[in-house]
Formats: C-alpha cells, structure tokens, sequence
C-alpha cells in the first residue's frame, strides 16, 4: 500500500461527545483512514465544557490536539497544522468557525489539499441561501472538495450551484468495535427510548414523534436521553435519562423494546442524511423505529430492517403491534444489513481511493457510501 496522507483535521471535538453528536462520526471514520495507513491529527478548541466530559482518551490512531479557544489558540493550531497532505475544516467547530473556514485555504502549500467537511450540509446551505453576502460564498469554490454527512443528490446540486468543485456525501456508518449488541441494563428499561440533545430545529419533531407517541400510550414507559431536556414539560410516563455518555450506548439502545431516531428538520427535508444514532442502533441489535425520510431504504430496508413512521400516531401504533420477538428479528435483520454494507471501514475504503488518487469522480458515481 502507498504511504498514507498525512491530515490535519480542525473539528469540534474527537474525545467528548457532550453536545457535540459528530463525535462518533468522526471517530469511526478517522480510525478507519488510520487503519488504512494514513495518520491524523485532530485539532478541537477547549470549548463548552467539552473537556470536563470526556467519554474517551486520546486515542491511539489519531492524535489529539486541544487549542485555547480563543483568536491565539487557534492561530497556533493553524501554524502546527500547516504542514499536511490534506487540511479539513469540519463544519460545526463551534468557535472561530469563520475565521477557520478561510484560514484552512490561506495556509495551503502548493501540494496540499484542502476540504471542507459538512457535517450539517442542510444548515449550512440554508445559510448560504440565506445571506448572498455570506463570507462563505467566496470560501466554497476554493476548496479542492467539499465532502458532507450526507445529503445524496440534493445537497451535492446544491453545494455544486454554490461553485464547489466537487462535493462527495461520506454517509454515516458503523463501528462494530464501538457499537455491538450488549445485556440490558436496568437504567434503560422500556417501551422507547430517544437519545439527542435538545436543539431549536429537532425539538418540535420530538414534540411530534416521541412525546405524542408518549402521550397515546401513558401506561408505557418512554425514555428520553440527551442534553436540555430537564426544564421541558413531558408527560408523566416520560423518564429523563439526561446525557448519555457513548460507553452506555449500547445498553441504552439494547434495552428497550425499540429506539427512536428522529431527524432534524433541515435533514429530513433533504433526505439521504442518516443520523449516527441509525448506525449504531442497527449495529446493537436494536429494534430501530426511524421518522421517515428519502432514501431510507438504501441504508435500511423498511419492515424487514427498520420500521418507518410518518408521525407519533404511527410510533404508537407500531410499538403496539410490535411483539418482543418482532423486535428481536428486525434488530437482527438490521445488524446484519449494517454489517454487510455500511461501516467505516467501507466508507473509508472508497475514501481513501479519492484521496490518493488525487482525482475526483463525477457526483453519479462518487458517493462515499453509496450502495
């Protein structure tokens, strides 16, 4: 195998998933390039207490640097992490991102490659559609490659309008070192459980799939994890997990008779963005009840592989037709579709083809993940 590329990644945070649920993305796509033979360095302010709620050392097939948060730290991290094959600017970091988004192209030498890496394409086309004055606008067409969450053909026409280059949807995935069926644990007992940070643009889903479904069905017991729940009114079989750290993943996804995933607003509305949490539900063996979105089958197949409910009133009716060994069977058919098609190491695999080709394919054929 060639040598690998030496990259330099500025994202928001690899060891702490505290607010910040690209953590697992990131780690299981860059464990599989470091697999692949090529070394990272991941560069993550010290920010929102991220720090204080570590879930994991630093790793040993990356290495982690953490900046100040502040204008002098980030200039010391750009200097340190000049010298690459590929710079990647992550979308989301969380401070300085504007600043990071041009300083990433200024620092190039003649021989690096640069990307922006979207790890919310739909907010951040939604932010360029917009403002038309955008410093973003003049940033998008310098970047060699645009590479993104997901998003299929939409966000690909989109990002292509606004002068990319070329733009490549990674798509989430599984790590089957990470994510892997365990015993239930008592903590998590129940009829559904939903694990996400309370955000503006997915609350009012949640409001729709999971607390109605809650509420049609008071005599079971509901189980809501994530961050910015506590002072949110919720029906009285509603149970706070509060934040969950990604060493009880597996058991919260194992223990309940089915789990939940609902989309953001801006990702449901372009389709083809499955979240983490679908991989890694899948990946433990469980039930996975997602809100319908396009391109749901090419991940999953719906009634066989994961259930796919328009609303609350769908959730609810589901989970009552839905037996223990139903449950079982479609988190078995799951696994075994995730394992077969969809982990890390595919994604990593048909990206690190592009990369040391240092050729860009048409968007037709070029989807990372892409089945």
């Amino acid at each position: 195998m060639p040598e690998g590329l030496r990259i330099s990644f500025f994202g928001s945070s690899l060891v702490s998933a505290f607010w910040n649920g690209a953590a697992t993305y990131y780690r299981g796509v860059i464990r599989a390039l470091n697999d692949l033979g090529h070394t990272i360095t991941f560069y993550e302010p010290d920010a929102y207490d991220r720090q204080k709620h570590r879930d994991m050392a630093d790793p040993p097939w990356a290495k982690v640097v953490v900046y100040p948060a502040d204008e002098r730290g980030v200039e010391q991290a750009l200097e340190q992490g000049r010298d690459a094959d590929l710079i990647v600017k992550a979308s989301g970091v969380g401070v300085f991102d504007e600043l990071l988004e041009k300083a990433v192209l200024n620092i190039r030498q003649p021989r690096t490659l640069v990307a922006f890496w979207d790890v919310d394409a739909p907010a951040t086309l939604d932010r360029l559609e917009r403002d038309p004055a955008d410093s973003f606008h003049e940033c998008v067409p310098r970047y060699d490659l645009v590479l993104t969450y997901g998003g299929g053909d939409l966000v690909i026409r989109a990002y292509r309008r606004f002068g990319a280059r070329e733009c490549i949807p990674v798509y989430n995935a599984l790590d089957p070192s990470t994510h892997f069926p365990v015993e239930p644990d008592g903590r998590f007992q129940g009829a559904l459980g939903f694990l996400g940070n309370r955000l503006p643009d997915r609350e009012a889903r949640v409001e729709a799939f999971f607390l109605q479904a809650a509420a049609r069905l008071p005599h079971a017991r509901f189980l809501l994890g994530g961050s910015g729940w506590d002072d949110k009114p919720l029906p009285l079989n509603v149970h706070l997990v509060g934040h969950v750290y990604s060493r009880d993943h597996n058991a919260f996804n194992c223990t309940p008779r089915a789990v939940l995933n609902i989309h953001r607003e801006s990702m449901a509305r372009y389709g083809y963005s499955p979240a983490t949490r679908v991989f890694e539900a899948a990946g433990a063996g469980a039930c996975l009840i997602t809100d319908a979105f396009a391109g749901v089958s090419q991940f999953l197949e719906p009634g066989e592989e994961v259930l796919v409910a328009h609303d609350g009133a769908e959730v609810a009716d589901l989970l009552l037709r839905l037996s223990p060994r139903e449950a079982r069977d479609i988190g078995r058919r799951g696994r075994a579709r995730v394992l077969a098609e969809h982990t890390y190491a595919h994604r990593a695999r048909q990206l690190h083809t592009l990369l040391m080709g240092r050729k860009y394919k048409s968007p037709a054929s070029a989807e990372v993940g892409a089945t």
